[in-house]
């Protein structure tokens, strides 16, 4: 006979769904608030080792005794190995006042800091990073993958109208959603690829598709159907946009960029406003990918249409250069040395 389960009383899953909330979240604030405090310690020691290297003439040997010092102190903890000293005395040297412009430091995990100072020479390039990943939450791979995909540069430079046909509250935004170009290289594809190898390619790797859109592209269809005025008609792909508040409608073209990818794009747009879209939602906008384009062309193009589109080109394969490497050993050294750096939170609490 199976044990009787006991009633609960009324609205205790809604409390307990409530404890389980505040519980993640002061869990959540203590982690960053051990983080802070790591953050804050391996700057310390930065500034004592390059203090007494550079006033005092201490040799670069000091690193290799202290780290075998704190290993023997403090036998229980993480992060004393040579490779993540040298680190720290990096990050006091080119951070010195812990601040990626005006985003702190110590908002990032360790490792997001060793990636935005051994991967970036530009303090204003580090700062949008730091930023956008506070932001958006990225991860370490996330963040190595938009430097090494150089987001910043690609970040907002989409040929478009938004400026003559969108708010001015929303037509910055709108600019900053699209890049170019879209590096579509993850697919496997050769140039020579057609539209629908690359659709059905898109598709089988949406989670990668959806991170070089960028946040807040929700997917919705492919080859999503329209019917105007009893005649069929077949969208790429609809996405809608969680920040701008409206459909993104993609349209693939394995050409050259043509004036008349824009009348097409235009008419799906006016479509897609007239029988998807709901009152509060915002203008739907279009975003045109081509193999390439001329940009003047692609402007003369927009000056005449009615609806917000961009038109950007992508890469099948990769030509954007490769970050040179610096004289520090590589995160991966360190990180066979370290614990990740959840473990680490655990012991220094």
């Amino acid at each position: 006979m199976s044990p009787k389960i006991p009633i609960l009383p009324e609205g205790y899953a809604d409390w307990l769904a409530l404890l389980k909330g505040d519980i993640a979240q002061a869990r959540q604030r203590a982690a960053l608030a051990v983080n802070a405090e790591l953050v804050l310690l391996y700057h310390r020691l930065g500034s004592e080792i390059q203090q007494r290297q550079e006033v005092q003439g201490w040799g670069a040997k000091v690193i290799e005794r202290l780290a075998r010092d704190l290993k023997d102190a403090f036998p229980d903890m993480k992060g004393w190995s040579t490779s993540n000293l040298k680190y720290m005395r990096f990050f006091a040297q080119h951070c010195p006042d812990r601040l990626f412009g005006q985003q702190a430091a110590d908002q990032l995990p360790w490792f997001h800091v060793v990636t935005l100072l051994t991967k970036l020479d530009s303090p204003v390039e580090r700062e949008w990073y730091a930023v956008q990943t506070v932001q958006h939450g990225w991860s370490r791979s996330t963040l190595e993958l938009n430097i090494k995909n150089r987001l910043l540069q690609r970040q907002g430079s989409a040929v478009n109208n938004f400026a003559a046909r969108l708010p001015v509250s929303e037509s910055a935004l709108a600019r900053e959603t699209l890049k170019d170009p879209y590096l579509f290289d993850f697919l496997g594809l050769g140039n020579d690829a057609q539209e629908r190898e690359i659709e059905d390619g898109l598709i089988r790797h949406i989670t990668r598709f959806l991170l070089e859109l960028g946040a807040g592209f929700a997917f919705v269809g492919r080859q999503f159907r329209l019917e105007v005025g009893g005649d069929e008609f077949f969208i790429d792909l609809l996405f809608y946009h969680t920040r701008l508040k409206c459909y993104v409608v993609v349209e693939l073209k394995a050409t050259a960029f043509k004036p008349e990818h824009a009348g097409q794009l235009n008419f799906y747009l006016a479509a897609v406003d007239a029988q998807i879209k709901a009152e509060d939602d915002k203008p739907s906008i279009g975003l045109l990918l081509c193999k390439q384009q001329n940009r003047l062309v692609a402007e003369y193009a927009l000056s005449g249409i009615d609806k917000p589109i961009g038109v950007a080109e992508y890469q099948l394969l990769r030509d954007l250069p490769e970050s040179l490497g610096r004289n520090l050993p590589s995160i991966a050294e360190i990180e066979a040395e370290l614990a990740d750096e959840a473990g680490q939170l655990d012991e220094l609490l």
